[in-house]
């Protein structure tokens, strides 16, 4: 059978060695259930991708796909006797100016998209922690945010084509270099976040805007996690910064082991603001903002026009998550709020932590409600896993109880895949159920990811 699979392809797409298909088993959530796949298939074009479907289809075959494999949610964790597709090769990247547009293919790294709108005078907005190591597909499968989307939107808003490989291996087109259509129902947007589970996406069509102007930097210490989000809550009220970023003390000091930079290992949170307005305008906004968390109980303000500066800050920010994972095994969170309810999440969640006995540092894209608090816990201290999962699953319960979301940009995957029906409720999972089986009715595509339907689907522990 493999065999088959091996010969329609060229030499060397398909590899089927133990050794080299390690790589490709989990993502950076680390899945410890992670199964070994049949064969990876390193496609290097669209007609790649719908060659091994057509296969796993004939043959009733799993099938994960995969980006850059920087998920934090399993979304591309492997399965005994699956395919994994690997889009890694498929990397291309064209800009059309006239447009103000770019043709990606899904292997093709953010920064790398960036990179090469900025040499146009364009700007890619959606900015992921991970930019230089995640990929524009990946993006896609969660619907990626970032550190500039409180002022910018995320993925979904740049999005104008994709180009979808379908459980049958039909290729279609979706949308195109246009600013305006609204023919047919959404189907694009359907396929924004799905994360694989409708379809493999080979081509998007990305929009374009200039770029950005250079931000000016405000960074706020407080005392206390009150402090600190009524603050936000003041911010968000009135004002539109292009950043809005929250470390608490535990994310803080983790950051400051690993970098050394001179953060303040008091604090009980901090604040990292930018303002991209117009220079005549950014003064008085960056000076509001700052009487706002003064006002609010800030300890300490600094602001700075010096773009080194504020880059410094916001690599601090962007550093968090993987100076916290030198500290521990970790299980990472994903929850959002209505950004009035942001104190009462974070709050909540260091409540959870000492009630359970572990750390969970919490960052957040504070701007609009999106946490990330990362549960860690060492596995070799008996009852300490169990300990984490407890609390991990509290987080999401009370991320619900909150009115807020069990994931904001990471994607459901299989880690939070248990929490989505007391998420989504009875009737709308139905809807998500019938949705999946219409476009993938053999339940093939990335089965386990975010609806357990089908019989290659296995529920999560």
């Amino acid at each position: 059978m493999l065999e088959e699979l091996i010969s329609s392809l060229p030499e060397g797409v398909v590899t089927v060695n133990p050794d080299q298909m390690e790589a490709y088993r989990r993502d950076r959530a680390n899945d410890p259930n992670a199964g070994m796949p049949l064969a990876v298939v390193r496609a290097r074009s669209a007609e790649h991708v719908q060659t091994a479907v057509r296969w796993a289809a004939k043959h009733d075959v799993p099938v994960i796909p995969r980006g850059a494999g920087s998920g934090l949610s399993g979304g591309s964790t492997a399965q005994d006797g699956a395919i994994v597709i690997s889009l890694d090769k498929m990397r291309d990247i064209t800009i059309d100016v006239a447009t103000r547009t770019a043709v990606v293919q899904p292997g093709a790294y953010n920064g790398e998209v960036n990179a090469a709108a900025q040499a146009e005078g364009l700007w890619y907005p959606p900015d992921p922690a991970s930019r230089e190591f995640c990929s524009i597909g990946g993006n896609i499968s969660t619907n990626a945010g970032g550190l500039c989307c409180v002022k910018y939107g995320v993925t979904t808003d740049y999005v104008l084509g994709l180009k979808v490989v379908l459980a049958d291996g039909k290729l279609i087109t979706l949308g195109g270099p246009r600013v305006k259509d609204v023919a047919g129902f959404s189907l694009t947007k359907l396929f924004i976040g799905s994360e694989g589970a409708l379809g493999i996406v080979v081509e998007i069509t990305l929009r374009l805007v200039p770029q950005q102007r250079t931000p000016s930097t405000l960074v706020a210490i407080f005392p206390s996690l009150e402090c600190s989000s009524k603050a936000v809550l003041d911010i968000t009220r009135s004002m539109q910064p292009s950043m809005l970023e929250f470390m608490d003390n535990p994310t803080i000091n983790a950051v400051e082991d690993d970098l050394r930079m001179g953060l303040d290992r008091t604090a009980a949170a901090m604040l990292i603001i930018q303002s991209d307005e117009p220079a005549e305008f950014a003064a008085s906004e960056m000076q509001r903002m700052e009487d706002i968390c003064n006002a609010a109980g800030a300890t300490e303000c600094l602001s700075t026009t010096d773009p080194d500066e504020g880059e410094q800050f916001a690599f601090a920010r962007r550093h968090a998550i993987p100076a916290i994972e030198k500290t521990g095994s970790i299980l990472l969170e994903d929850v959002g709020v209505p950004i009035p309810k942001l104190g009462d999440l974070v709050v909540g969640i260091a409540e959870i932590a000492e009630r359970n006995g572990v750390r969970i540092p919490v960052m957040a894209h504070a701007g609009d409600g999106n946490t990330h608090p990362l549960v860690v816990f060492d596995p070799t201290v008996e009852g300490e896993e169990e300990r984490a999962n407890k609390a991990y699953g509290e987080v999401m319960s009370l991320a619900i109880n909150l009115g807020g979301t069990i994931t904001g940009e990471h994607g459901v995957g299989k880690l939070k895949q248990p929490w989505l029906k007391d998420y989504l409720g009875e009737d709308v999972y139905e809807l998500n159920e019938r949705i999946k089986k219409a476009l993938d009715p053999q339940g093939i595509l990335n089965p386990g990811t975010m609806v357990v339907v089908g019989p290659h689907a296995k529920p999560s522990a």
